[in-house]
């Protein structure tokens, strides 16, 4: 049988590139970056020029974001968040900015160990029963992969992250998991379920107390952690299994860590000791205040609330921002309508401006902005506050002690011998307050207080109801300032809002018109700055009546609220859902955020 023909010679293969392999090199980086149109050749040498002979320890992305190189379209700078997507991009990885409210520091630390984080340059940034997500700023270094895969036996997926996150977040979250574990382990040693464990000592002779190393590292993690967030308030909540931790950030809650009931006892104790409070006492609720510094080195101060639950103490903790109380009306989210009027109330001698709104919408930074700029050396300013909300050393501040019988009502009463010239009253909740602040208005104070109204136009109806005579109503009061708090879109993501059209916003203020005016509708995109909800901070909307002889008259021939509102709009009062769609048609902030945050105005 004849053999087969040999088969005939193949041409060799193109020779395949390799891929890159080890530690990215900034020589490397910027090849790439030019590579891909990003820098143009000129930036390209002006960038190797810089730094070609200058010896440095930091990763390559640190290094070329700081000679801030600019793009070849539009010249705007490759910062390292920049620099960091572009690396991810051509590792072909997902990007991730770190979110320290999203990562849980007890997962981190059970998956690898804080020296073997540092050693790689990686930091587990989720973990769940199937897959670890794993940060990285050297996408072309995968041998540890393997090993964490066995140890967690779990499923390694790897994003890429700028390396100075890596850094400070491994340090915190191990530094954090070791603070807790050290505190739980001694609580379990003194049987740590009651409060008792924290002020006896146990079997062994040693004492758990609120001045353990443990508990003062993660108590002072969760301040500065807290105003690194930007959080108004801190929430510490006892469960039946798992004490958690929670920041309010522009009025929305979010879970930051859950730690063991003895955990949660001891951290407890210890902002109680802090704030100079019965630290013992459990079993009802407390007030205090500390202050303290943010990384920034700026005092702070925060109000403390305790209230007993059926599974611990929970314990609330509200940030005062000294930035916020000392804005000015654009500031405060004023238009400049209502505050030309405003700054008209506050000038008159003697009177009461209402401030209402439910809790939580920045009645008090109002009442605080406003009193600082009438408190002038030629002018005594003096409060009754319940509970004094922020020491201010322009104002003379003093707190109600109902056990002592001194209330809202006698302090006016005292305010009044102290020749003082604006009065500022915290709340004013019954009859007798009410009758204490329109004589204090009567005998040439200017008067402040707040109300729990849905409107300006209920507050008459509200002190009506007290027991306020309409006459004495007509005599003193000059206006009312409504007010709710809405979150701002985030400048860095808000982008034009096609879906929105003027015909959804006529039908959002009907049966008001918002006029003709231009209408710049936008959304937030979602990023890593606003956490991808597109909003960023918070600003306020304002609904301003200023009474008028016409309004008086409505008020003395019986109260009709609706009739009231109509004439109010009439004197030049925005409703609150028309002042916010306002703003809504400016691009500061949504229509849905408006509706969700005032009443209809129908």
């Amino acid at each position: 049988m004849p053999r087969s023909p040999p088969a005939a010679p193949q041409p060799p293969a193109a020779a395949q590139p390799q891929a890159y392999r080890g530690p990215v090199q900034w020589r490397q980086l910027v090849t790439w970056l030019r590579e891909a149109g990003e820098i143009t050749l000129q930036e390209a040498e002006r960038t190797i020029a810089r730094i070609a002979h200058a010896e440095s320890a930091q990763p390559a992305l640190v290094r070329l974001a700081a000679v801030s190189m600019t793009r070849a379209n539009g010249g705007q700078p490759l910062d390292l968040e920049a620099l960091t997507q572009f690396l991810a991009r051509r590792a072909d990885l997902d990007y991730l900015r770190i979110d320290p409210l999203r990562v849980d520091a007890g997962q981190v630390a059970e998956t690898m160990s804080a020296q073997y984080a540092e050693r790689h340059g990686v930091l587990p940034v989720q973990v769940t029963p199937g897959e670890v997500v794993v940060a990285t700023s050297e996408p072309f270094i995968d041998d540890w992969v393997g090993e964490v895969e066995r140890q967690s036996r779990r499923q390694v997926r790897r994003v890429v992250a700028n390396p100075v996150d890596i850094k400070r977040y491994t340090a915190e979250f191990f530094a954090l998991a070791r603070s807790v574990r050290a505190v739980q382990m001694a609580g379990e040693a003194a049987s740590a379920n009651s409060f008792e464990s924290l002020v006896e000592l146990d079997r062994s002779g040693r004492q758990l107390d609120a001045n353990d190393q443990g508990v003062i590292q993660v108590v002072d993690w969760l301040w500065q952690y807290a105003f690194d967030q930007r959080a108004s308030d801190i929430h510490m909540e006892p469960r039946r299994d798992q004490g958690v931790i929670r920041f309010r950030i522009d009025g929305v809650l979010h879970p930051v860590y859950q730690v063991p009931p003895a955990v949660m006892n001891a951290i407890t104790a210890r902002i109680k000791l802090l704030a100079r409070m019965d630290v013992v006492e459990r079993r009802r609720p407390q007030d205090g205040r500390i202050k303290t510094r943010n990384p920034r080195g700026e005092e702070i101060e925060m109000r403390l609330s305790t209230l007993p639950t059926a599974f611990g103490e929970k314990l609330v903790m509200r940030i005062f921002d000294p930035d916020i109380a000392v804005q000015d009306l654009q500031g405060l989210g004023f238009s400049s309508h209502d505050a030309q009027r405003w700054e008209q109330l506050v000038a008159r001698a003697n009177g009461i401006i209402l401030v209402t709104g439910p809790t939580g919408s920045g009645k008090t930074t109002t009442l605080y902005s406003t009193l600082r700029r009438v408190a002038t050396e030629a002018v005594n300013v003096s409060t009754i506050e319940d509970p004094i909300e922020n020491i201010d050393p322009a104002f003379n501040q003093t707190q109600v002690q109902p056990q002592l019988d001194f209330g809202f009502a006698e302090g006016v009463r005292t305010l009044m011998r102290q020749d003082p010239d604006v009065i500022m009253i915290g709340e004013i909740r019954d009859l007798e307050t009410a009758q204490m602040a329109v004589q204090a208005a009567l005998t040439g104070h200017l008067v402040f207080s707040t109300l729990h109204t849905n409107d300006a136009p209920s507050a008459f109806t509200r002190l009506m109801e007290l027991g306020v005579p309409a006459y004495l109503l007509n005599a003193t009061m000059l206006g009312v300032l409504a007010q709710r708090l809405v979150r701002t879109l985030c400048p860095n993501c808000k982008a034009p809002d096609t879906n929105a059209s003027r015909e959804l916003l006529a039908q959002a203020v009907k049966p008001w018109n918002i006029g003709t005016g231009q209408y710049r509708p936008y959304r937030g995109a979602g990023c890593v700055e606003c956490r991808m909800t597109g909003y960023r901070g918070r600003m306020g909307i304002y609904e301003l009546l200023a009474v008028t002889p016409a309004f008086r008259a409505l008020v003395s021939g019986g109260v009709n609220l609706e009739e009231l509102r109509r004439q109010a709009a009439h004197d030049g009062m925005r409703p609150l859902r028309l002042a916010g769609a306002m703003r809504a048609a400016e691009g500061l902030t949504t229509l849905e955020e408006v509706i969700a945050a005032t009443p209809s105005v129908a």
